[in-house]
């Protein structure tokens, strides 16, 4: 047993260095990766135009009078329906 630890030793300070640097590599390159989809979903969500649209009632119980059911999501960024406010003091 003796022997198998000495001769393992020389190499268990290149592995652990391997590694450790891989294990850094992974975990930054997972922060970046999932930084770069929050930051397309939220450019995505952006584009949504609900809430400055005239049938946007801002209650909770009906988004819109016009396509409650699309309300604030992906599929009313093509709305055909929206009408920009004209007076926001209005609605």
């Amino acid at each position: 047993m003796s022997f198998l630890i000495h001769g393992i030793q020389p190499f268990l300070v290149p592995i652990c260095f391997v590694v450790a640097w891989t294990l850094i590599i992974l975990v930054v390159w997972s922060l970046w990766t999932a930084a770069r989809d929050s930051v397309s979903t939220a450019k995505q969500m952006h584009q949504i135009p609900c809430t400055s649209c005239q049938f946007f009632t801002d209650n909770y119980r009906l988004k819109c009078t016009v396509h409650p059911s699309t309300a604030n999501t992906e599929e009313a960024i093509n709305c055909i329906d929206y009408q920009p406010k004209t007076n926001p003091y209005l609605y």
